[in-house]
């Protein structure tokens, strides 16, 4: 009887959270409480992560008060040092339970390679098919790749609205922009070196002009968006080609000298990915997260507190995908999750890519 008894409040805790999240109610109750309550034995979560502290943070902040049992852990690191540091740490026996990074390509090659685990659950069913690879890969954000540029410094009739007009305008006037302009160093960072291959795939016949362009005003690179939007606000840079709007939109808010450009002819779009390490010390917790991160709540904590942009077609507003789809309509180009990313991974196509880059962009 006391066990019933206790089933019993176990299911009905787990609905209700599932109700105040938003969190479509699960087909077995008894399962959903049976993972909460294995979750909350574990009592802990480590996230490697890319996210900023402060965004992040709106997030974990709301989660903990829906799992008060269970610590938090999370670590902001750059792309390229979450993948090598999440490969060297499972070699020696341990590392996150999670990772999620903006590096598209370097997590679905760490799945592809057997480092994730699977889950599936109603709110990994709400996401676009593009966005889910076989429940092991996850998009939680839909974050639009544009133009930064200074507003107090750059006309508004040098402004470009596609990428077509930006190498007109490098082009055209090369010598007002030398030195001015800046963008991802590919060699340093990996969401600059998946986004400049897309640029590739998805703009086949311009990218080399789009490259020569750059390579024509001394294009700076940089390895972080923070040091670039810097120097676009303190004006050493005048346009950020390749910036993610979501950090952009951000820092625009506190410095309405910023601007921000979403080219007509096509708008990439990333999705920071998150998986469930094959070898995660907390599984369950790792599961609550993931589930947690893709409700209706958290995806309007990303949309509406985080910045960055939710990815459920359902959650509505200026900084989501439904948003950005009346904004842009075809001309949005969402990253699709899937093997397709691992092309420029290849060693041999990654040191030809990068030699032929810096060719025509650095003179090397």
């Amino acid at each position: 009887m006391q066990r019933n008894r206790r089933s019993f409040t176990l299911g009905l805790a787990a609905s209700l959270v599932a109700a105040g999240l938003g969190i479509a109610n699960p087909a077995n109750a008894q399962s959903a409480a049976d993972l909460v309550a294995a979750a909350q034995k574990e009592g802990k979560l480590v996230i490697y992560g890319v996210t900023d502290n402060e965004q992040a943070n709106h997030l974990i902040r709301e989660f903990r008060v829906v799992y008060p049992g269970i610590q938090v852990e999370y670590s902001n690191m750059s792309t390229t040092e979450l993948y090598n540091r999440f490969i060297s740490e499972t070699a020696a026996g341990g590392s996150a339970d999670i990772t999620w990074s903006s590096a598209m390509d370097l997590q679905i090659k760490l799945v592809n390679d057997g480092y994730a685990q699977p889950h599936k659950s109603a709110e990994t069913a709400k996401l676009p098919d593009w966005a889910n690879w076989k429940n092991e890969a996850f998009g939680t954000t839909y974050e639009p790749i544009g133009l930064v540029y200074n507003k107090r410094l750059v006309p508004a009739a040098d402004v470009p609205k596609t990428h077509a007009d930006f190498v007109r305008l490098l082009t055209t006037q090369a010598d007002k922009y030398r030195g001015k302009v800046t963008t991802y160093d590919p060699e340093k960072s990996g969401v600059g070196f998946m986004l400049v291959t897309q640029d590739k795939q998805v703009n086949a016949a311009g990218f080399a002009e789009l490259q020569k362009a750059l390579g024509g005003v001394q294009v700076k690179v940089q390895a972080s968006t923070g040091t670039m939007m810097e120097r676009i606000a303190s004006g050493e840079n005048l346009i950020g080609y390749n910036l993610n709007a979501a950090y952009a939109l951000t820092r625009a808010q506190k410095d309405p000298s910023l601007g921000i450009i979403l080219p007509k002819d096509y708008t990439l779009v990333l999705s920071r990915v998150m998986f469930i390490a094959r070898q995660a010390k907390h599984p369950n917790a790792a599961k609550l997260w993931v589930d947690f991160v893709l409700s209706r709540k958290g995806q309007e904590i990303i949309a509406n507190k985080a910045d960055l942009y939710a990815i459920r077609p359902d959650v509505e507003g200026e900084t989501t995908a439904s948003g950005l789809k009346k904004q842009l309509g075809d001309a949005l180009r969402p990253v699709a999750i899937n093997t397709g990313l691992l092309t420029y991974l290849d060693q041999a196509k990654r040191l030809e890519f990068l030699k032929q880059w810096n060719s025509a962009v650095k003179g090397k």
